[in-house]
């Protein structure tokens, strides 16, 4: 399957003309950022299943005044893109620490559809992915799914740099087999799961979940968007109650550490996502707690979210931990089109697992025995770099490569986008 995206080559094209430009363009004091800021950036892509990609995406910051800066008044993010077989991204977000006085709000509203997603079955390795059969048969660890979702999330203080939280969110899913009509009728491994009963009929296709969170919030950063040291920890319970309830934990822990004045960090995060009680449906499994959207998902493990270069939600199961460790070396300041930027570099290197199985038994059962993989769960890890424009400490534009250590979760990956991952 021929998959080209040529936001790579913009961010690339740009990047050269930014650093040219800094050379002609005579250096200023950065300036304080007042009003309405924009970063608008093309989304623009070609996928020989889903056709052309075209749309846009951007930040959209209020500085007011200027006092406050680089802190913004109100942020928007925004995306409306569309792949010419009908695959498309309609994305709101929201967030704000003046909305409502004292408490930070955050919003989100986004309908996501994707006629080729990725799906490799759950526990990791215990799922076998083959890349020379997926080659030969494209659709086979692919479903069609399509999202709606709508989440409000908060934050109060408590003292010092501590705060509660607490959010609503409902998901709505719609899952099946890939219905594009050139694969009418082939095999796949959705299908394989249904019948075996890993997939009860009842979730098979889909359905909606209301999900509530709470926990509390410990942040010391000193800039958001791109910090220099600090840190940024989360504890929160959520789950969904009703029919098919659950409930689960999420600890994160994310350190930035100065390693040379402000040009050079070390910034890590640590994470575990552990089931307490109840089961999940399948198509909520995937989900990671956040109350912030860095990206349009918040999904893993697997993908630009979490292991970047693996597969998306390559590794999926009750339970997940992962971790994530880079480099941020800033080289390059300069003003460009009257605003402050400067280039970024982040090699990086991250690891994760599952660390609670999903119907462990049941898989073993409906797995060949001789699949050495099926019962050897291990650290998923990857590497790769990436190369990031920040414009006025908030508008990032990122590009990142990263490749798996091994052939089981995928080739490599290639992501362009806003912001770092953490």
């Amino acid at each position: 399957m021929k998959n080209v995206k040529f936001p790579a080559l913009l961010v690339l094209v740009m990047v050269l003309s930014l650093s040219a430009a800094a050379q002609n363009e005579q250096k200023a004091p950065a300036k304080v950022k007042k009003g309405w800021n924009f970063g608008p950036l093309p989304a623009i892509g070609y996928n020989s299943d889903l056709g052309f990609q075209y749309g846009a995406l951007t930040d959209i910051f209020y500085f007011g005044d200027g006092s406050r800066f680089p802190e913004y008044i109100h942020k928007f993010n925004v995306e409306v893109s569309q792949y010419t077989k009908g695959t498309g991204v309609y994305h709101l977000f929201y967030d704000s620490k003046h909305l409502l006085k004292g408490i930070r709000t955050t919003l989100d509203v986004s309908y996501l559809t994707d006629k080729m997603m990725d799906f490799t079955g759950f526990n990791g390795f215990m799922s076998q992915y083959d890349p020379g059969f997926a080659l030969e048969n494209p659709s086979y660890y692919k479903i069609d799914r399509r999202l709606m979702r709508a989440t409000a999330d908060f934050q109060g203080p408590i003292g010092g740099n501590w705060s509660w939280a607490a959010g609503i969110g409902v998901y709505g899913y719609k899952t099946g087999e890939v219905r594009l009509e050139k694969y009418a009728g082939a095999d796949n491994l959705y299908s394989h799961y249904v019948n075996a009963g890993l997939i009860e009929q009842e979730e098979a296709d889909g359905g909606t979940k209301l999900e509530l969170k709470a926990g509390i919030v410990h942040d010391t950063r000193d800039n958001e968007a791109d910090p220099t040291k600090g840190i940024w920890s989360e504890a929160i319970f959520f789950g969904s109650p009703g029919a098919q309830s659950y409930l689960k934990l999420s600890l994160v822990h994310r350190g930035f550490l100065p390693l040379y004045k402000d040009k050079l960090t070390f910034a890590y995060r640590v994470a575990v996502q552990t089931n307490l009680a109840g089961e999940a449906p399948y198509y909520m499994l995937q989900n990671l707690s956040t109350l912030y959207f860095r990206q349009i998902t918040s999904e893993g493990l697997g993908g630009v979210n979490t292991l970047r270069g693996v597969m998306r939600n390559r590794v999926v199961g009750n339970g997940v931990a992962w971790a994530n460790l880079e480099l941020r070396y800033r080289f390059l300041d300069f003003r460009f089109l009257k605003q402050d930027w400067y280039l970024a570099v982040n090699p990086f290197f991250d690891a994760g697992r599952v660390i609670q199985y999903y119907k462990k038994d049941m898989m073993l059962a409906a797995t060949d025995p001789s699949i050495e993989t099926q019962n050897s769960e291990k650290l998923h890890m990857t590497a790769g770099a990436g190369i990031k424009a920040i414009m006025n400490k908030n508008f990032i534009v990122s590009f990142e490569w990263g490749k798996p250590f091994n052939s089981g979760d995928g080739k490599n990956g290639m992501n362009i986008g806003l912001n770092y991952i953490f």
